[in-house]
């Protein structure tokens, strides 16, 4: 894709989930600042700025992972909320600041259910825009996105699954 004479490299992986419905997964993945419970790769997520306007700044939360395989530095970003759609249980954010040499970088994540949702499971969509970034090529970034989001899956079922399970428990119980 041409932008203003610039490469924009383009990506989307996707995670299925076989047990969860969409509407089981949703607020999990629509908590802005629980991100650090779900991608395997980010160690804190939090709150920076919530100006309340939804104009100027909106939700920003900051990300971080410790070092890893050798880099002793701490990657981190800020990422800014640009848009959620509760019934359509997509949310997009955009990348305000990092250390990790991203220029622009638009993110939808977005949950969708299986077979028209009549059955368990679903699926969950992370599509990217972002400017060529130094040191890497659009099929590494693709590459990060997809390992991340079937480890964000497999968190989130593993989660869900384990809070099924304590649910029934608890039921028989009774």
């Amino acid at each position: 894709m041409e932008a203003d004479g610039n490469l924009k490299w383009e990506g989307k992986a996707t995670a299925k989930l076989l047990k969860p419905t969409a509407d089981e997964v949703w607020p999990l993945l629509a908590d802005f600042f629980s991100l650090h419970k779900w991608l395997p790769t980010i160690d804190t997520c939090f709150k920076v700025v919530d100006d309340g306007d939804g104009k100027s700044g909106g939700l920003v939360r900051h990300c971080a992972a410790s070092p890893r395989g050798g880099d002793p530095a701490v990657r981190w970003c800020r990422e800014r909320l640009t848009g959620v759609d509760a019934a359509g249980r997509r949310l997009s954010y955009e990348v305000v600041d990092s250390n990790m040499g991203f220029k622009s970088y638009e993110s939808t994540l977005r949950v969708v259910p299986i077979d028209g949702g009549d059955d368990p499971g679903c699926e969950i969509e992370w599509s990217f825009v972002a400017d060529p970034v130094d040191g890497l090529s659009c099929e590494d970034l693709a590459k990060y996105v997809a390992m991340g989001l079937q480890g964000m899956a497999r968190n989130m079922e593993s989660a869900l699954t384990t809070q099924s399970d304590a649910v029934a428990a608890a039921l028989e119980l009774i």
